[in-house]
């Protein structure tokens, strides 16, 4: 278990979750929506991460050289799903309209969506430096966007899925989340699944730090 000693600290996280109308007003956000891509049918992403003991008997976990490949096709169902939810509507048309060209014309340009324009926050799977700086590239975002994951793996390493939940704090505590504001949380996970989370806020929140 050295391998998964070495990747992981213990983390966890916990949240109040309600459909209640008379807690409205006490509720920080608003559930938008869930998704989960799930690969685990295909047997290299099965075994992308697979715990078994060695030769000697001792367990462990191996990481192939696939992952990061299988990662970016669970990421890119999950995302393709995704953009029908968060992307204005001008840039699902954009995406579309490339798309139909490259049907007539294979070496047209596919049209990449901003995700920027319908997300304001993100709370990337903080599971290493690699994959934040892959999504930070892939999804064009701003060092401004993954600030949360890159200090979330900083101060508490890597604390797998429960990551996002640090970063969804670290965010109410910049003071940049505004009532109305869309939060997307992606977590990452053996298997290979890939799930997420989209939330609407429904307070703006001051700087904590401001205050003290």
């Amino acid at each position: 278990m050295v391998v998964s000693n070495t990747l992981f600290r213990v983390g966890g996280a916990a949240i109040l979750l309600s459909n209640k109308k008379s807690v409205v007003k006490k509720s920080k956000f608003e559930l938008v929506d869930t998704y989960r891509t799930h690969l685990g049918a295909q047997d290299d992403a099965y075994q992308s991460v697979y715990q078994l003991e060695d030769s000697e008997g001792k367990k462990g976990v191996r990481l192939t050289q696939d992952l990061m490949r299988i990662a970016e096709k669970g990421l890119t169902l999950n995302l393709t799903y995704l953009s029908t939810i968060v992307l204005p509507y001008d840039e699902q048309l954009k995406y579309v309209i490339s798309f139909l060209k490259r049907k007539f014309n294979p070496s047209s340009a596919l049209y990449q969506p901003d995700f920027k324009k319908g997300i304001q926050h993100f709370c990337i799977h903080a599971g290493g430096r690699a994959i934040i700086d892959g999504l930070e590239k892939s999804l064009q975002l701003e060092e401004r966007h993954v600030a949360p994951s890159r200090a979330t793996l900083y101060r508490y390493g890597n604390t797998s899925s429960s990551s996002i939940w640090y970063e969804l704090r670290y965010i109410e505590r910049s003071g940049t989340l505004k009532a109305g504001d869309i939060v997307w949380q992606i977590a990452l996970g053996s298997g290979f699944k890939c799930n997420s989370g989209v939330w609407r806020s429904l307070k703006t929140v001051k700087n904590r730090k401001a205050n003290n």
